[in-house]
């Protein structure tokens, strides 16, 4: 099933804003269009999920984007993964 930018944005809890902003900045690769309109699956809320919690622990978007990159990749990048956290654990726990 799809959905417009209007219903993601109800089941998520966000502005329309912030979900074109995350579709600007890459981190829905495979988002449907139809004539122009977004059209969102069970994929892009999943991770759109993903992408306020790991905000939540203070990634930028940066890194968010890196991330959802490494995870289509598979497994083989699990550690670069692993690293990306530990690495942002040490900046939160020295906050």
């Amino acid at each position: 099933m799809n959905y417009s930018i209007k219903e993601v944005s109800k089941m998520v809890n966000l502005p329309h804003s912030t979900i074109r902003y995350y579709d600007k900045e890459g981190l829905f690769p495979d988002l449907e269009r139809s004539s122009g309109i977004r059209r969102f699956s069970e994929k892009e809320i999943e991770a759109l999920r993903v992408i306020e919690c790991l905000k939540k622990s203070g990634l930028e978007i940066k890194d968010i984007k890196l991330f959802m990159e490494w995870c289509s990749e598979g497994s083989a990048t699990y550690q670069r993964r692993k690293e990306l956290f530990e690495r942002q654990k040490e900046i939160v726990q020295k906050e």
